[in-house]
């Protein structure tokens, strides 16, 4: 997602002089093709994310679309008053960059894991919440967020994430994707967790004939709120997945649509990390499997919420489920 950021900002960057780009410090490997062909858009504020926010608030009300970058929840939650106060509060132009969504940078610890970001961003007035799901939608996302007027923050994976979408999409801010089309339930994931969401839905339809529906929800806010609804409305329940804290995120978003839209009580599992700080050391990968953000842990979720709703008699043994319609 990186470099699909990088390559769409140089490009942007080409066709409209306005944009610029600030680090704090980092980003060396990646942000070197915008240095050497903008210089003087080009801005290191060194490990002083606070004042980064400050002089992109400055550069935007001066006419600028400045876009700052730093690694999890440096520029987030370090400088969240300088978000609030300068660049929210103007409705500056300011697009903040997150890399290292969930816990991407699982073995440096709680202090580089970028677990509560969604849920601070979002309660931010004017501002608007990208959490792409692959390169190609990191690509249209910063497309996107750059045309806007307004805050945005974009929150992206570290490396290799993989892909889901082999060929264009009609990517708007707001606006989920469906991935997969199902009518048994609905799975609605953000970011890198979308692709163990099609994974899971094609697992579901192989072992047990389950027709999962995948919604790639890339905006969490503006929220698809018509997406969710037609959801409830088609499909026998939802499941949602994210690499974020179970609190205020993805999961706590979709639930507050059900809630104050739901017209028949809907079967509804939040898949996400509980409400702590990670202290295991280990690598992404393993953290995610510990707390069942993986293909099995999406499977299971919702095989346990269509047998809470009676809606499948679940088999389990040690290599496998049985999957049995409630209605045969």
């Amino acid at each position: 997602m990186r470099s699909a950021f990088i390559k769409a900002l140089v490009e942007l960057a080409e066709r409209d002089p306005r944009i610029v780009l600030i680090v704090g410090d980092l980003g060396f490997g990646l942000v070197e093709p915008f240095a050497a062909r903008f210089p003087s858009r080009f801005i290191n504020a060194g490990v002083a994310e606070q004042n980064m926010t400050g002089i992109a608030a400055g550069m935007a009300l001066s006419g600028a679309v400045v876009f700052t970058y730093s690694i999890a929840n440096f520029p987030t939650l370090r400088c969240l008053e300088q978000i609030r106060n300068d660049v929210c509060y103007h409705n500056a132009n300011v697009k903040i960059v997150s890399v290292g969504a969930g816990l991407a940078y699982g073995a440096l610890g709680a202090s580089h894991h970028s677990t509560e970001d969604i849920a601070v961003m979002r309660t931010l007035p004017n501002m608007t919440v990208v959490s792409p799901a692959d390169p190609l939608q990191a690509e249209m996302a910063t497309q996107a967020i750059a045309a806007a007027s307004g805050p945005a923050y974009l929150r992206l994976g570290r490396s290799e994430e993989p892909v889901v979408h082999e060929g264009p999409v009609a990517f708007r801010v707001g606006k989920a994707i469906q991935v997969v089309n199902g009518d048994d339930a609905t799975l609605i994931a953000t970011g890198a967790m979308v692709h163990a969401a099609v994974q899971a839905a094609r697992a579901l339809m192989r072992s047990g004939g389950i027709h999962a529906r995948v919604l790639s929800m890339h905006t969490i806010k503006p929220l698809d709120e018509s997406a969710i609804v037609s959801a409830m409305q088609e499909t026998a329940a939802i499941v949602t997945i994210e690499e974020h804290s179970i609190t205020g995120g993805l999961g706590s978003a979709v639930a507050e649509v059900l809630a104050e839209r739901s017209t028949r009580p809907v079967p509804f599992k939040r898949l996400a990390l509980p409400s702590e700080f990670v202290s295991t050391v280990g690598s992404q990968s393993h953290l995610k499997d510990m707390y069942s953000l993986s293909v099995r842990g999406v499977v299971d979720a919702t095989l346990g919420v269509l047998e809470r709703a009676g809606l499948i008699g679940l088999v389990r043994s040690t290599d496998q489920a049985c999957l049995l319609r409630g209605s045969e």
